[in-house]
This record gives structure tokens, C-alpha cells and sequence, in this order.
């Protein structure tokens, strides 16, 4: 059974990553006459520099930079009161989940198959030398780095106990090094909301980036079915993505990296925090 279940899941990745490579391909026909070596090389350099940039921004911040953050700390704070309600009914409801898509979760927000998925498209856009493929896997990986980081840091320094432990919402061991005090932030959320935001921001199509964002949802919610997590982790991590992606897609166009033809109309994404709303919202 086990077998069965690894190639279905090998089967998935590898159509995943062709249809995603083919459609990115049918939306622009830009292609490189560099040798292969020479874009590795040009890739490779933005990536780092990507990760140079995002790790490095927090220092260039201003007044309005750090109020988004404010409003990102307090929106997650004010989340936590539906921790436990929202933990219940997942868990009254677990049964009712499909097992198929708990499966899914797990496994695509897994590191391995993760940029197992990442190396089969990036390897597509370098042989085809399609530069949109290329600068999709660039700002996945490089996004991922950044997010990588800061997970790994905020996991070890906030401590949160998991759902599942046995603890309530609101206990915090820092630096334990105990798998039970490392639930804030998720990293299975991370990734794959910045592979969805990733590639959902070289689509026009509402449709598509619907579906690729519900796609991405499936992680998130399965690792809350599962009890690995709570609601306020999932939602600090899907905005971190959100946060991160943009950041180096600025940057990527700012410097001009890859020359295919800007996008005049793009999802611009803004944290909101009121009285009677708390959220990322998405202008179209």
C-alpha cells in the first residue's frame, strides 16, 4: 500500500510540475540565446542576491513598514482567541476530511517533494530557456530561503506548544528544542503558500490563481486537521509568504532581471486590522 501511495504521489508531482512548466511556457514565448551555463550562472546570482535583499530589508523599513508589522503581530494576537473554537470544530469534523487531501497536504508541503516539484520546473524553463519558467523557480526558491530562515529562527525563539500536545494555545517554552514547542510558524504553510504565490503572480486569469491558491490552501488545512497546528500559526505563515514573494518579485523587476514583458495588472495585497476585520486583502 505504501508503494502504491509513493507513486501516486511521484505520479502527481511530476504532472504537477509539466502542467505548471507547459502553461508558463503558452503564456510567453520570450526564450534566451545564452548558453545553458551562462543563465544557470545569471539565475544563480539573482537568487542570491534575492536572499541578500530579503533578509537585509528589515533595516531600510520606515514609519509605514513598521505599522504594516504592527498590524501583522496585532492581527495574529487577536486571531488567537479562535484558536481554540476553530481547533475543535476541526477535530469534531477530522472524519469527515478527505484522507486523500490530508495526504496531499503532508506530503507537498514537505521540504523533499517540495523542491523535488521546484528542480523539475526550473529544469524545465533552463532547457526550454523560457525566462518567465526561470524567473518563477528563481523567486520560488529564493522566497523559500528567506521564509526558511525565518521560520527556523521564529520556531526555536516563540517555542509554542502544538494543538496536540496537550497544552492550550498560549504556552510558550522558548528554545526547548522540543518537537512539541515548535508550532509558530508552519512551516508546511510557508512553502506552499509561496510556491502558490509564487506562481500565481504570472497569471492574469482570476480562475487560475483561484486554483492555484486552493491547491496551496490544502497544506495549511490539513496540518490544522491533523492537529499539528493552530489557525494563527497557518495565517502568520500564509501572510509571511504573501510578504516575502512580493519583496523579491520587486526586486526581481526592479532590477530588471529577466526581460519578458511586465504585467501592467497585478493582485496588490494589503494587511487590514479594524474593529470588525482582520486580514490579507487582495485588489484585483
Amino acid at each position: 500500500m505504501k508503494i502504491k501511495i509513493l507513486l501516486f504521489y511521484i505520479f502527481f508531482f511530476g504532472s504537477l510540475t509539466t502542467l505548471v512548466a507547459q502553461t508558463l511556457e503558452l503564456d510567453t514565448k520570450v526564450k534566451d540565446s545564452s548558453s545553458i551555463w551562462d543563465l544557470v550562472k545569471h539565475d544563480a546570482k539573482f537568487t542570491v542576491k534575492s536572499v541578500a535583499h530579503s533578509m537585509t530589508r528589515p533595516a531600510q523599513w520606515k514609519g509605514n513598514d513598521f505599522a504594516k508589522f504592527g498590524i501583522l503581530i496585532a492581527g495574529t494576537a487577536t486571531l488567537s482567541l479562535a484558536d481554540q473554537p476553530i481547533r475543535d470544530w476541526s477535530q469534531q469534523n477530522r472524519n469527515d476530511y478527505p484522507q486523500v487531501l490530508r495526504d496531499f497536504g503532508w506530503y507537498f508541503g514537505s521540504p523533499q517533494n517540495y523542491f523535488a516539484v521546484n528542480t523539475g520546473l526550473y529544469t524545465f524553463g533552463l532547457l526550454t530557456k523560457n525566462e518567465k519558467i526561470r524567473k518563477t523557480s528563481v523567486l520560488i526558491i529564493s522566497s523559500s530561503v528567506t521564509t526558511g530562515v525565518i521560520q527556523s529562527i521564529t520556531k526555536a525563539a516563540v517555542g509554542r506548544a502544538r494543538p496536540g500536545s496537550g497544552f492550550d494555545n498560549y504556552a510558550f517554552n522558548p528554545f526547548s528544542g522540543e518537537a512539541t514547542y515548535r508550532s509558530f510558524p508552519s512551516g508546511h504553510t510557508i512553502l506552499s503558500m509561496t510556491m502558490a504565490h509564487s506562481i500565481a503572480k504570472q497569471f492574469d486569469n482570476v480562475w487560475v490563481k483561484v486554483g492555484i491558491y486552493s491547491v496551496g490552501a490544502l497544506p495549511p488545512i490539513s496540518r490544522i486537521i491533523d492537529d499539528a497546528h493552530w489557525i494563527t500559526d497557518v495565517a502568520f505563515s500564509t501572510a509571511l509568504s504573501i510578504i516575502v514573494v512580493d519583496c523579491i518579485d520587486n526586486y526581481l523587476n526592479k532590477e530588471e532581471a529577466y526581460g519578458f514583458p511586465k504585467k501592467k495588472k497585478q493582485i496588490s495585497w494589503n494587511l487590514r486590522f479594524s474593529s470588525n476585520q482582520i486580514g490579507i486583502v487582495g485588489t484585483f
